[in-house]
């Protein structure tokens, strides 16, 4: 970070390629599932509200994606969400309820859960 006049700090702090990609990657996960939840062929109301509230989480992901400094905070709903369906899930799962495509997904969650707190925990402050 360069020093502007009277030695303020000028400019963001760097946290390389890998946040972004990864904040990305979980909205694109997040817009597949929620869609899919949305346009299932016979879905119920429950199923389409919950599909568009997946995809919602897309949409924050995103704009976290494009200044994860700035919007850091938001993870947390990231993190409370995905560990909450992990673990309202996965009694279920672990039964054979969603097969192996229901594991892939949690399995999913959890590691965007895990990452997002890695972030919150690691990241650099904003200047």
């Amino acid at each position: 970070m360069n020093e502007g006049r009277l030695g303020a700090p000028v400019g963001r702090n760097e946290i390389g390629s890998f946040w972004p990609i990864f904040f990305w990657s979980a909205a694109l996960f997040n817009f597949l599932i929620g869609l899919s939840g949305m346009l299932a062929p016979v879905p119920s109301v429950d199923e389409r509200i919950i599909g568009l509230l997946v995809f919602c989480f897309g949409v924050v992901y995103a704009v976290v994606a494009r200044n994860p400094l700035r919007y850091a905070a938001v993870l947390w709903a990231g993190v409370i969400g995905n560990l909450g369906v992990v673990g309202l899930m996965a009694q279920g799962v672990l039964n054979g309820e969603g097969g192996i495509l229901g594991i892939i997904i949690l399995s999913i969650d959890l590691v965007f859960a895990i990452g997002f707190l890695a972030f919150l925990i690691t990241r650099p402050s904003e200047t």
